[in-house]
């Protein structure tokens, strides 16, 4: 970890599969560098805004130089940053809250990162990344490359190994650092929903083999990150009759098989693990073109078993109840004769 501020994400590369059919691509609009044309042009960003990324450089140890029209990070070569790219990042945050100033520093550490390695040396770091749509890390639309249907997952493109104190951790690669190094972010997205596709038959292949249905991390590839393949969704649809239901709580780990476990585990779980590592809070519904969390309401349990036990008109009845044990532990199991 960077000076206790990094975050690590990781992800892997194996054989390249058939991709899947649907790709949505959200084209980022990249605005004039600070030396641009657009220099001279009146920015006035809020004072927040600016107090926010110095305070990113005196508490997280990272050298700026803010500029009337955007930052420059020192170096070789220096990155320059345009105001407009630090507004866009926060996606509404407070600059001087703790998730503003997180999403800042992120994004300036990655784009520092990402320059110091040569164009060849970055493509090959490469990597598939899912986050849920409103979670702590999303960078915003300009970093997706594809919405999985549902509303619920979008993935983009992350770098293996550019924080030198975590070079296992997968960094979310800004678009306008691939574009600076000269990447065509098209061609490389295709390549690692190759990657992902494969990533995911061989999760399907573990999952079906796991008595309680768990989901764990394959390659560097997380839970999140996973259910974005068509190949796991297919398979865990399929194995349900068309639509499977889980708990995703935390990005690393996952239940598919729901009712050998305690469901209020997963929104339990979720509220407990940090949210920069946090899943889903609710229980998912997954079919094989879609990922959709359940509406907020109700009780969880039934919410989460309704999909999965046929019994009493699919909503079975839960006379136990477990506290969550702590994030990544195996959710407690429900006691025989639990549901009705």
């Amino acid at each position: 970890m960077s000076r206790g501020c990094a975050d690590g994400h990781p992800i892997g590369r194996v054989a390249a599969a058939e991709p899947a059919p649907t790709v949505v691509r959200v084209p980022a609009r990249r605005p004039p560098a600070p030396d641009g044309p657009a220099a001279d042009a009146p920015a006035p960003w809020p004072a927040a805004l600016r107090r926010g990324v110095l305070m990113v450089s005196v508490l997280c140890d990272v050298d700026v130089q803010p500029g009337e029209a955007g930052v420059i990070l020192p170096g070789s070569p220096p990155v320059r940053i345009p105001w407009t790219e630090c507004h866009g990042v926060l996606a509404g945050h407070d600059p001087e809250g703790e998730a503003g100033r997180q999403r800042l520093r992120r994004w300036l550490q990655a784009r520092r990162w990402s320059a110091d390695l040569s164009r060849g040396a970055l493509v090959e770091r490469l990597r598939p990344v899912g986050l849920p749509v409103d979670h702590l890390l999303h960078p915003g639309p300009d970093w997706v490359h594809q919405r999985v249907l549902g509303g619920a997952l979008e993935l983009g493109l992350g770098a293996l190994g550019l924080d030198p104190d975590d070079p296992e951790a997968v960094v979310l690669l800004p678009p306008a650092a691939a574009e600076d190094a000269g990447i065509d972010a098209e061609a490389a997205w295709r390549e690692a929903r190759s990657v992902l596709e494969a990533l995911g038959a061989l999760a399907a292949t573990l999952v079906a083999r796991d008595t309680r249905g768990r989901l764990r991390p394959v390659g560097d590839a997380d839970v999140v990150t996973l259910l974005g393949a068509r190949s796991l969704r297919v398979a865990l649809a399929r194995e349900s009759g068309g639509m499977a239901s889980a708990v995703v709580p935390m990005r690393r780990r996952g239940w598919t098989r729901l009712a050998l476990v305690d469901a209020a585990f997963g929104p339990a779980a979720a509220a407990a693990t940090d949210p920069s590592e946090r899943g889903f809070p609710r229980p998912l519904l997954i079919t094989a073109d879609e990922v959709a969390v359940v509406a907020a309401g109700g009780d969880p349990e039934v919410l989460a078993l309704g999909a999965v036990d046929g019994r009493h008109q699919g909503r079975p009845t839960i006379r136990s109840r477990s506290r969550a044990g702590p994030p990544g532990a195996d959710p407690p199991a429900r006691r025989p004769g639990a549901a009705g």
